[in-house]
């Protein structure tokens, strides 16, 4: 679902990124108040979790299109819908800069579309109510197939209404959201699954980790052995997505490109242009799932060092 420069006006893009870099200061704030000694490597772990699992593509039987999870449920469900959007947010960001995926005037778009939507409305609105307290592993995965599918819905309705507003492109409107609902549908669908077999599995083995059980006001100064066996789990398995199943991911047009196809006959025009910074395009390395969970790790720590380093500081400036 990663916009392209070739369907934002710069007006829309302005719109988008100004709302962007508010919901952005609006998280950093949120997140200081956040007392949890796990946070910042576990939003580290799970960006690079993440960024792997993005990689992969995969294929939509019967309609020649293809989609990859958006982890938006995943990251809130962990650490908390306003830490899931940073999350997402650094992994976006490192997606477009460095390897070129989704445009850098779309970026603003982006970041509503897919982590917005996702972690600030879907997962608080939809997930949390239904998955509540986190004890049944069957609410966990209804909850997370429905946020999901309507967080998907959400982005790619968001597309359409982005994409009108812009008029740089011609899209018949009604066509051009028939197309990207259904196929999102699918796409959200399977995302919702892959979803609910993560956070069953933590809900199983260390239930406490789920942002449902961690509201509260203290938690013990040193991080359980059981959050760093999972966390292990977790930076393993991105590896291990990283290196060997990206050969796997499906070579068929995303969702965005799908649709454009359908009408136009042309996927090019959802392809985002390569910005200077890009380089890794399009992911041109063997270890580029590697790389860039890297860096979203260490941009992650670095954020997170920084937000927190202000709130000891203002918490001493007031003493």
């Amino acid at each position: 679902m990663h916009m392209a420069d070739a369907l934002v006006s710069p007006a829309v893009a302005g719109v988008a990124g100004a709302v962007a870099v508010a919901l952005i200061a609006v998280s950093s704030g949120k997140i200081k108040k956040i007392e949890r000694n796990d946070i910042v490597p576990l939003m580290g772990v799970l960006g690079a979790f993440v960024f792997a699992a993005q990689m992969i593509n995969f294929s939509i039987p019967g309609t020649g299109s293809s989609g990859h999870i958006i982890g938006g449920i995943l990251l809130a469900a962990l650490v908390g819908p306003w830490a899931g959007f940073i999350t997402l947010c650094s992994v976006l960001i490192i997606q477009c800069l460095i390897f070129a995926d989704g445009g850098l005037m779309a970026l603003g778009c982006n970041i509503i579309n897919m982590a917005a939507m996702s972690c600030l409305v879907a997962a608080p609105l939809i997930y949390k109510p239904i998955a509540g307290d986190g004890k049944s592993i069957w609410r966990i995965t209804l909850g997370a197939v429905l946020a999901s599918i309507i967080g998907l819905e959400l982005g790619a309705v968001l597309v359409t209404v982005e994409t009108e507003l812009s008029g740089v492109t011609a899209l018949p409107t009604n066509d051009f959201l028939g197309l990207m609902t259904a196929i999102h549908l699918a796409i959200g669908a399977v995302e919702g699954v892959a979803t609910a077999v993560v956070l069953s599995f933590v809900a199983s083995y260390k239930p406490d980790m789920l942002y449902a059980c961690q509201e509260r006001e203290s938690q013990d100064k040193r991080m359980p052995k059981r959050t760093k066996i999972v966390m292990s789990v977790l930076g393993s398995l991105a590896l291990v997505m990283a290196v060997g199943f990206t050969w796997l991911a499906s070579s068929d047009p995303d969702g965005l490109e799908w649709s454009i196809a359908k009408i136009t006959g042309d996927t090019e025009i959802g392809v985002a242009s390569v910005p200077a910074t890009a380089f890794l395009p399009d992911y041109d390395s063997t270890f580029a799932g590697v790389i860039g969970g890297i860096i979203v790790m260490v941009l992650l720590w670095c954020v997170c060092a920084l937000i927190f380093r202000r709130t000891k500081t203002s918490v001493v400036d007031k003493k």
